[in-house]
């Protein structure tokens, strides 16, 4: 299966060609890029090499064109919500390894993680992505389920949460079966790294199965899971090779099930208290933001997730170029809401609160979303691919982006930014060019102003 998902022979000739192509060949590809129907594998292999100044701004601006056209102006918010971490894994890059012995292990009970949703709907947040580390004993699927069901029962006066992505090890049909029944949104799963060799030394426990690992999205596509995560973590393998491995990964999913991933995530390693693992590909920020670029133009129809492992600055320049998802206000230990615990499963760089990131955003001319209209509406899998591969996907997203922001507005901000916000959502209101549609949404904002919720198209 791993030759049909990615061949390491393939993108090794590919990188070990891409120092000789000329510049011409650089802008044509950029200029295929720009149609939107993204790139082959040669054509994404090309770009890893590329670093003159005047290419590589035309790579960004490509990037940003391409962001713009599909996904437009709006960033996504969710929070990570760690409910276990407990695990039977032993991997070199993570402080919930087995051998962390000064780790008090927790798992939340439902009463706690009710309690956390709250926390996170009282901040804003109205996406959650649910975290755990593997132990099918200590956490096992069945309470994953619980866990779900109890985080959709919240009721704060402030809202509720109504989408949970879930982030869980790779296991059997059964059980993303089970996973497809508790109404989740996307499965997240990241490879961590394509190369075979480095990945089996970086693990130790049923994590270490490199075969379990790649083929756990077409289990979860045959179990009835139709919005699918992937990426990896960039800094174990030379993150040319991941980039080009990332993209087989995609090209594989939409080629057999008609579907890509839903989203690509672009973490970069981050230390631990007890992480001993020390990088040897470390991905500097230039070739970060690059990479970023690229995975745009290759994959120009998929959503682009971006966390609190970057700092604001990082982030900033990412949002320009391609990222769509960002998390906010992060906490990546085990009850960490509300609470000071000093064993999280890596570093922050972006410590900052919901609303300072919001702020931050504004300033930028960006729209913040809280929107989870499509999961909701029924457009997943081959709908939502029908929508965001031509960028039709866009015109719902500014309108239901327009309107969970006025709801943010009126719920959680404070004077100090109302005025700023209000102006830029009159701006993306006029940008709105089906005037039903944009008749529809300013009724629609009117009535949240007036204390109707939760209104989405």
């Amino acid at each position: 299966m791993e030759q049909k998902i990615i061949n390491q022979d393939q993108i090794q000739d590919i990188l070990s060609r891409a120092e000789k192509v000329s510049p011409k060949t650089i802008l044509n590809i950029l200029k295929k890029a720009r149609k939107k129907q993204g790139l082959n594998l040669e054509e994404a292999g090309f770009l890893l090499i590329l670093n003159e100044p005047q290419l590589k701004q035309e790579l960004f601006n490509t990037a940003s064109f391409i962001k713009e056209e599909i996904y437009g102006e709006r960033l996504v918010f969710f929070a990570p919500l760690y409910i276990s971490d407990f695990c039977v894994n032993d991997c070199k890059y993570c402080n919930f390894h087995i051998s962390n012995q000064i780790l008090r292990r927790l798992r939340l009970s439902l009463e706690e993680i009710e309690e956390q949703t709250k926390i996170l709907i009282n901040m804003g947040h109205k996406r959650i992505l649910l975290e755990c580390a593997e132990d099918p004993i200590n956490c096992d699927i069945d309470f994953v389920i619980k866990a779900i069901e109890r985080i959709y029962a919240v009721a704060a006066p402030k809202g509720n949460i109504r989408r949970i992505n879930v982030n869980i090890a790779a296991t059997s049909r059964e059980n993303y079966r089970k996973l497809k029944s508790a109404k989740i949104g996307t499965y997240q799963l990241f490879q961590e790294t394509y190369h075979r060799e480095t990945y089996e030394k970086l693990h130790n426990g049923p994590k270490q199965d490199y075969e379990r690992q790649i083929t756990a999205h077409c289990r979860a596509f045959e179990a009835g899971l139709d919005d699918l995560g992937i990426g990896v973590l960039f800094g174990l393998y030379d993150w040319r090779f991941e980039v080009l491995a990332l993209i087989s990964h995609a090209q594989f999913l939409d080629k057999k099930y008609g579907v890509g991933p839903h989203t690509i995530s672009v973490p970069r390693f981050r230390p631990g208290p007890t992480i001993n693992f020390t990088p040897a590909q470390r991905v500097s920020d230039n070739d970060f933001l690059k990479l970023i670029a690229i995975l745009r133009l290759a994959v120009p129809y998929t959503g682009m997730i971006i966390s609190t492992r970057e700092s604001p600055q990082i982030r900033r320049q990412a949002f320009k170029i391609g990222i769509s998802q960002a998390s906010a206000a992060s906490q990546t230990s085990t009850g960490g809401y509300g609470k000071v615990n000093s064993q999280p499963q890596f570093e922050l760089e972006d410590k900052r609160s919901l609303e300072e990131v919001i702020k931050d955003v504004v300033n930028e001319g960006f729209l913040p979303s809280f929107c989870t209209a499509c999961y909701r509406s029924g457009r997943t899998g081959k709908e939502f691919m029908r929508l965001s591969k031509p960028g039709q996907i866009h015109k719902f997203c500014r309108s239901n982006g327009l309107l969970t922001f006025s709801e943010y507005l009126e719920d959680f901000v404070t004077d100090g930014l109302k005025k700023k916000a209000q102006i830029l959502i009159k701006s993306y209101l006029e940008k709105i060019e089906e005037k039903e549609l944009r008749k529809e949404t300013e009724k629609r904002i009117l009535s949240i102003k007036q204390g109707e919720r939760d209104l989405y198209f």
